[in-house]
């Protein structure tokens, strides 16, 4: 077993990685249940992995409730989140209870954001399910749902008391949720990590092909490199923590774009996003244009969109920066920016202005 310490003081909590986990995650969550029931948040995709989940519990002698929801970005909604707190409410649940979050990253962000909430705060353990929340939303405790304005608006900082990663569990992962997930582990290497993305490169094709050691590696690094950065901003207040948020802004745009319908899952919106903010920042004369045509060339070799044309968004510049200017992280009038020197050399940038943005995404194929 690995295992990956988030250290926030009083509210530090492991990260657990280990194949065959979440049968055994009994012996974990035995000490969380208190003799109650656990209150398990999931969704309908999900369904066989909660079997295994409440087959172990119940061996141990641990009652679950479940609580399944639709699958999909617009369960991340006020009407699922109601639906969710009212159904943990009919429960029972105590504030000093722990809500499990069992799936992808919507499950994650709503069941945080639920038990954020709930009675002010009550437990919560994350397993996820998903590549994508395996490496990334998981781990940190942002939590939220998405408004009408765009993505992640209305939401809090929650860290759980415990995550439970089995990698296992990605057997059952369609393909091109795999490769949206990937999307998360490259960017790591982008943000400060060169020798990663080269592992990247090396080795992605063969983890996007079930390859378990190679999936095992690509979670612990990323989870180990989350956990460094949220230790150190973790309610993104001196910059630090921005930086995970490379491909995001230009990502939330596409996925606002969307209609968060499904058509553009959120790792293909990252991805297209990071392709994008190194031709930004190749067109502001930041960035080597060989350093951003061989992260292009990588994500077009493991299937994963590079620019508007793949992401097949035919938006003009100024709808899609329309979009950008409801992103929560705006101070002042002014959206920072992941900007890029070069691989691995990422940087926060808070003076780009928007118009030449508008300009730098009309020039873009479609």
């Amino acid at each position: 077993m690995t295992s990956i310490n988030v250290a926030l003081g009083d509210r530090s909590y492991a990260v657990l990685i280990e194949s065959g986990l979440l049968t055994r995650a009994a012996d974990h969550l035995a000490p969380l249940a208190r003799g109650r029931q656990l209150a398990v948040v999931t969704d309908e995709h999900v369904r066989p992995h909660l079997a295994t989940l409440t087959a172990g519990l119940a061996a141990a002698g641990i009652a679950v409730s479940a609580i399944v929801l639709p699958r999909g970005e617009a369960t991340k909604s006020w009407a699922q989140l109601e639906r969710l707190t009212d159904a943990l409410l009919a429960l029972g649940v105590e504030r000093g209870d722990h809500v499990v979050a069992l799936g992808g990253g919507v499950i994650g962000d709503l069941a945080g954001f639920a038990a954020a909430i709930l009675k002010r705060g009550c437990g919560l353990v994350q397993i996820p399910t998903t590549l994508l929340a395996q490496v990334d939303s998981s781990v940190g405790g942002k939590t939220g749902i998405n408004a009408a304005a765009g993505k992640n608006l209305l939401g809090a900082f929650h860290q759980p008391a415990l995550v439970l990663i089995d990698p296992d569990v990605l057997a059952t992962l369609p393909p091109r949720e795999l490769r949206a997930g990937y999307a998360e582990v490259v960017k790591y290497g982008l943000i400060d990590d060169p020798a990663f993305f080269a592992w990247c490169e090396a080795h992605g094709a063969a983890l996007l092909a079930g390859d378990a050691r190679a999936q095992a590696d690509a979670i612990a690094h990323a989870v180990a490199a989350k956990a460094r950065i949220v230790a150190a901003d973790e309610f993104e207040t001196n910059g630090t923590r921005a930086l995970l948020n490379l491909g995001h802004t230009f990502g939330h745009a596409l996925e606002a774009e969307a209609g968060f319908d499904g058509s553009l899952l959120h790792g293909e919106a990252v991805a297209a996003g990071c392709a994008l903010a190194y031709d930004f920042s190749v067109a502001q004369g930041l960035c080597p244009p060989p350093d951003a045509e061989r992260v292009k060339a990588h994500l077009r070799r493991v299937g994963l969109p590079d620019g508007l044309a793949a992401a097949r968004t035919r938006a003009d510049g100024a709808r899609l920066v329309e979009h950008m200017r409801h992103d929560k992280k705006a101070s002042g009038g002014r959206l920072p920016f992941l900007l890029a020197r070069g691989i691995g050399r990422t940087y926060l940038d808070r003076t780009v202005d928007l118009a030449t943005v508008e300009a730098f995404l009309d020039r873009q194929p479609r």
